[in-house]
């Protein structure tokens, strides 16, 4: 016979389990809502410019937020836009591939992210899909927010007004996914606000950067607040014909809260 408090715990974890299915049924219904938007979007092109972009960067190392994650990766992108509104996809290989037989070691990463700007308040909000389980990891596709693998981020971003002195900020949060606590049942929330200021010498473009996480979060190892991220970037494109241009960049970055450096170097190709 089962007891009132056995009938509470049953009827509690069917509740929870509700609530993950409802999550993960929202995140698949936001995901064909946006894609579903963009598509008709482009079909009036009458009153839309549709613009695409395809890159890819050959870098030394993937260092992110100050932390770093693999040596030298192949990151492509590939977005889309139509006035204000972008869907970018952005990835990172490495070149690792498979050791050891069928056991996955390369560093995968597939980052999906919609964005808004208003061009009149220098504002941007966007919302990021991350997914980087890595090379064999598969299910890609299990957006159940108690076992997923994709970490899902709000972001908001703002430029100053000020012609001679662009400095930008932005904040993210981690909203849903696979950012929890230690016993798995609740979001961090972690948080990292990046300020980025840039500016040009003669014919390097720069710019610093400086990034800080507010609060404990885990997924930035820290326990409080911390600077995690601090860099001078110089970019400069190598001219090879009259027509074409081979852009490359050096960043020096510091992570206090890591007591890390890292220098990376990048090519970026591009039509």
């Amino acid at each position: 016979m089962k007891t009132n408090k056995n009938i509470s715990a049953i009827a509690i974890m069917k509740k929870k389990q509700s609530i993950d299915k409802e999550g993960a049924r929202l995140i698949r219904a936001l995901i064909i809502i946006s894609i579903i938007g963009l598509l008709a979007m482009f079909t009036n092109k009458a009153s839309a410019q549709v613009r695409f972009n395809v890159q890819g960067d050959l870098v030394s190392s993937y260092v992110w937020r100050g932390m770093y994650q693999t040596g030298a990766s192949i990151q492509p992108t590939l977005s889309f836009s139509v006035e204000n509104l972008s869907l970018t996809a952005w990835g990172s290989t490495d070149f690792d591939g498979y050791r050891n037989g069928n056991i996955p070691s390369a560093n995968k990463e597939l980052d999906l992210t919609l964005a808004y700007t208003f061009p009149k308040l220098g504002l941007t909000v966007s919302v990021a899909d991350m997914w980087w389980a890595g090379q064999g990891a598969g299910k890609y596709f299990d957006f159940n927010n108690k076992t997923t693998a994709h970490h899902f981020e709000a972001s908001l971003a703002y430029v100053l007004p000020v012609e001679k002195f662009p400095l930008s900020i932005a904040w993210y949060t981690m909203f849903a996914g696979m950012d929890k606590n230690e016993k798995g049942d609740k979001n961090n929330y972690s948080s990292y606000v990046e300020l980025n200021y840039p500016f040009s010498v003669k014919s390097v473009d720069l710019n610093v950067t400086c990034g800080i996480v507010p609060y404990k979060a885990p997924q930035y190892y820290t326990n409080g607040f911390a600077v995690t991220n601090v860099a001078l970037k110089g970019s400069y494109a190598i001219k090879i014909t009259d027509s074409f241009s081979l852009p490359i960049f050096s960043q020096v970055i510091w992570n206090p809260r890591m007591e890390d450096a890292h220098i990376v170097f990048g090519i970026t190709l591009k039509p």
